[in-house]
């Protein structure tokens, strides 16, 4: 019993290393992410477009949905994500149209 409880408890601390290495990749891929819509929300600001695209924003729905459904995630999750996501990188465009381009 007792090496069955050691044999659980490290795979569940291997699981949790994998889990904060993933969570690490994340973060690390949503900066970079940020780093590209910011540099988007500079071009549009400096050509007078709108912050938010709704066509590309239905496609980008469309396509999570569809990745997701391929990785066998729940594809609501997916949409959820987008669109928190997409919240604020609409934010971080208003942001840059209220800003004097210079």
């Amino acid at each position: 019993m007792a090496d069955s409880q050691d044999a659980a408890r490290q795979e569940l601390l291997a699981l949790r290393k994998s889990i904060d290495n993933i969570d690490a990749a994340m973060i690390h891929m949503l900066a970079e992410r940020f780093r590209c819509t910011q540099r988007v929300g500079a071009l549009k600001a400096a050509h007078h477009m709108p912050p938010a695209d709704p066509k590309r924003e239905e496609y980008q729905v469309a396509r999570l949905r569809e990745l997701a459904k391929v990785a066998d995630l729940d594809p609501e999750f997916a949409e959820k994500y987008l669109a928190f996501v997409i919240r604020e990188v609409i934010r971080h465009h208003e942001a840059f149209q209220r800003t004097p381009q210079g």
